[in-house]
């Protein structure tokens, strides 16, 4: 689904038969101002959107932004004014909040993880645990924040994680099955394996054939000693359970990449407001 089709949906689904409060209420030809106020500190994300939104509900819509995608905001601070049919203010308003508000919150949250290990070269990913017909908004979101979009879905990159392993039977199993695989279908994908533990990762450094190891559910001190043994000849991520209160001790280690589902899961909205300016 493209984002144009996104919003349409989301209209129709808002709007349905009509926006009946507004018609009852407000002339067909009323024209009005509105302006998006911050009611809390942050960094903003989802202008761009907001954009597109009012593009499609009414391309006539005059919009002046003051603070782009990205930027730190505080309580008070306008992010943009629009003038527009009053119709189309109160249309656009609540699928612009919905969408901002959810990619503020994931934005801010995500900075708050980079900024704590901007010191180290460690990056931070993010993972498919997204909301459903949601997930183009959240990864955004993710590097309006500073922070990497891991892989978007399960076509995009191949990930052999401990199910895939224990369906088929074994590590050296699935890694040869699955080059087998990209070859026999001409496809150029990247393919990264987890692990579990040391041993793991020792067979998968004997057997090589992919790009990236994920350590999952490691302490930073068996990172430590996994990174000892791979010696840069993979891609490293440390994964499962990395909190905000962790996430330095394993940006320490020099982990090539820390993946956090919370950066998305546990975001909560920022607190934005449209008001109609007098």
């Amino acid at each position: 689904m493209t984002l144009d089709e996104f919003i349409k949906y989301a209209l129709q689904e808002d709007i349905g038969s009509g926006d009946h409060s507004s018609l009852a209420s407000i002339p067909a030809n009323a024209i009005g101002k509105a302006h998006l106020k911050v009611k809390q500190n942050g960094i903003i994300a989802g202008v761009e959107v907001a954009k597109k939104i009012l593009e499609i509900v009414d391309n006539k819509a005059a919009l002046s932004i003051h603070i782009t995608d990205g930027t730190p905001v505080a309580y008070g601070d306008i992010v943009f004014d629009l003038e527009a049919s009053v119709h189309t203010i109160l249309k656009a308003e609540r699928l612009i909040l919905n969408i901002m508000q959810r990619m503020s919150g994931i934005a801010s949250l995500t900075h708050t993880y980079v900024d704590k290990i901007k010191q180290y070269s460690t990056k931070l990913l993010d993972t498919r645990k997204t909301t459903p017909n949601f997930r183009w908004f959240e990864k955004k979101a993710v590097l309006i924040g500073g922070g990497y979009n891991h892989r978007f879905g399960l076509y995009d990159m191949i990930m052999l994680k401990d199910n895939h392993i224990d369906f088929c039977g074994g590590i050296e199993k699935a890694i040869d099955k699955t080059n087998q695989y990209l070859k026999d279908h001409n496809l150029e994908l990247p393919i990264e394996i987890e692990t579990r533990n040391l041993d793991e990762v020792q067979r998968v450094v004997q057997h090589g054939g992919v790009q990236r190891i994920m350590l999952d559910n490691f302490t930073p001190e068996n990172i430590s000693l996994a990174l000892n043994i791979i010696q840069k000849q993979f891609e490293t991520e440390a994964s499962g359970g990395i909190t905000f209160e962790t996430i330095e001790d394993y940006a320490k280690t020099g982990v090539d990449f820390i993946s956090s589902g919370a950066i998305i899961h546990h975001a909560t909205s920022m607190d934005l407001s449209l008001k109609a300016i007098k």
